[in-house]
């Protein structure tokens, strides 16, 4: 099974999937995962490559009882046909010469199969689509978009959208190497050029002007996780469609599939190898089509931000009609004016360490002292904010994911009203810190580490949840048995053990004066 993440990437661009089974062992697990992959990729056409058959005696009997297993499989899954071929790879039997010992099977050889299979239907005809991969600009004089047509054709004169943009134009020339074509067709890498100026950059699509596909921020997919690390509703990833990077989150998981018996079960997170149906929310529009149109503007990866790793492939289903629906509200009084009244900007300054590091001391002892020079404050205490916003919430990562989602929301709105705003966490994971910080504009958000090792906060234990947490009675505790991640890059670190509460207010009360009058 920690082959699926090869098996998904190899049949992405698929017409025809080989499921191969050992006769000796049937149908596994795997077999049913890769089964429901291929049908959730739009493969239409399968073999069921039951090999080994050397160790069954070539048995007819034990053939069929596989091929019946499959069609039990089958009824869950959208494939339009499937060809059962027994082989033996270690003598060659069926794969491309017929075999003497299963001479009761009569049909065609794999090599055959694959050489005679009607692929057809999926070459069909689609509108115009053209992801920008390159602006080439090699001087002031000329100016194209260099890239390779993903589906149709175009020519010379045709009717052109680009996308999010919404902006036509009509394609001048097409240009390959130093040669002008009359028509680039699918597959075909070439560079357009527009006969007006318009806005395009790496990532835009140009379609045609007739037949524009989805733009939106907002899609569900079918999604197959694919990293070791547990993937959480809200936490961050950079998601990659073709030659678009933009930034994501998984915003619901409505549901997880059982491989086994096909049943839909809810779920919060996602493990290895799993699949699931989810709705996924972006920074930003993008524009996109259901992978069952057109695969190539359908299919996605998201990729961890911090080790580049992809962890999870998807197949986009539709956009979430809530995203055309909901606008943004332009605000006569905008932030600038709120500061003025304040007499000062917003800052957050977002406090993060271990339980009993003092957290919500120092950010008490800040706030009486900006208090009292006449800034406008607010504190964003842990324990406070969960007898009212995160009351629904517990101390899974998944619900710990959300809870720092929602404050940065709250602390993000709060420092537009021109408020400072002191966030007192434990947030132990670095990928919600950076999400939290993705909200705000450069030097709005100041990360604050209070350090302090874990025995002395443990020895300190000022609510007993150490030790309750060493007994057992609180699961998922942060320096127990649940990870706290340092800082990597904090704008100030604050060492508790060895400094007083009015030495480390002081420190945070500088770093925040000095950001807003800088």
């Amino acid at each position: 099974e920690q082959y699926t993440r090869n098996m998904v990437t190899g049949a992405s661009t698929a017409d025809v999937a080989i499921i191969l089974v050992d006769a000796s062992q049937g149908i596994l697990t795997q077999t049913r995962r890769h089964s429901f992959i291929a049908s959730l990729l739009g493969i239409e056409h399968v073999v069921l490559a039951v090999n080994k058959m050397d160790l069954v005696d070539y048995s007819e009997s034990r053939f069929n009882q596989i091929c019946e297993d499959f069609n039990t499989l089958r009824k869950h899954l959208a494939f339009k046909s499937v060809t059962p071929i027994p082989l033996s790879a270690l003598k060659g039997d069926n794969v491309i010469d017929r075999s003497k010992p299963m001479g009761w099977y009569q049909g065609p050889t794999l090599l055959g199969f694959l050489e005679t299979v009607d692929i057809r239907e999926r070459l069909n005809q689609h509108a115009f689509r053209f992801p920008v991969q390159w602006v080439n600009r090699p001087n002031a004089d000329f100016r194209g978009f260099s890239g390779t047509v993903l589906a149709g054709s175009v020519q010379p004169g045709d009717s052109i959208r680009a996308l999010p943009s919404g902006q036509l134009a009509k394609i001048d020339q097409i240009v390959l190497s130093t040669q002008e074509l009359d028509r680039a067709v699918t597959d075909q890498a070439v560079t357009l050029t527009l006969d007006r100026e318009i806005d395009l950059s790496r990532g835009d699509l140009i379609v045609s002007a007739d037949a524009p596909c989805e733009v939106s921020d907002q899609f569900e997919a079918e999604l197959v996780w694919m990293d070791n690390e547990t993937g959480y509703i809200g936490r961050r990833y950079a998601l990659q469609l073709g030659t678009t990077q933009v930034n994501a989150s998984l915003s619901d998981i409505r549901f997880k599939y059982d491989i086994n018996t096909f049943e839909q079960l809810p779920g919060r997170d996602l493990a290895l190898n799993e699949i699931a149906t989810v709705q996924i929310n972006l920074d930003a529009e993008i524009p996109f089509e259901a992978y069952t149109d057109c695969s190539g503007l359908g299919a996605f990866v998201l990729i961890d931000r911090y080790s580049n790793a992809t962890v999870a492939a998807g197949m986009i289903r539709f956009a979430l009609r809530r995203a055309s629906n909901v606008h943004r509200q332009a605000l006569s009084v905008d932030r600038p004016a709120r500061e003025k009244l304040a007499g000062h900007q917003g800052r957050v300054a977002w406090l993060t360490g271990l339980s009993g590091s003092g957290k919500s001391t120092i950010a008490s002892a800040a706030e009486k002292i900006l208090h009292e020079q006449g800034y406008r404050t607010y504190i964003l205490d842990g324990d406070n904010v969960r007898h009212g916003l995160s009351k629904d919430l517990g101390f899974t990562v998944a619900d710990r994911v959300e809870n720092i989602r929602r404050i940065a929301e709250v602390a993000k709105l709060m420092m537009d009203a021109g408020i400072i705003v002191l966030t007192a966490f434990i947030s132990p994971f670095r990928a919600e810190r950076d999400m939290a910080k993705s909200l705000f504009e450069e030097g709005d958000f100041l990360e604050v580490f209070v350090d302090t090792p874990l025995a002395v906060a443990e020895e300190r234990d000022p609510k007993g949840l150490y030790k309750k947490a060493r007994s057992g009675q609180l699961p998922n505790f942060t320096g127990i048995d649940s990870d706290y991640e340092v800082p990597v890059s904090a704008d100030l670190i604050i060492d508790t053990e060895d400094q007083t509460v009015d030495d480390s207010a002081t420190e945070l009360i500088e770093l925040i004066t000095r950001n807003i009058q800088g």
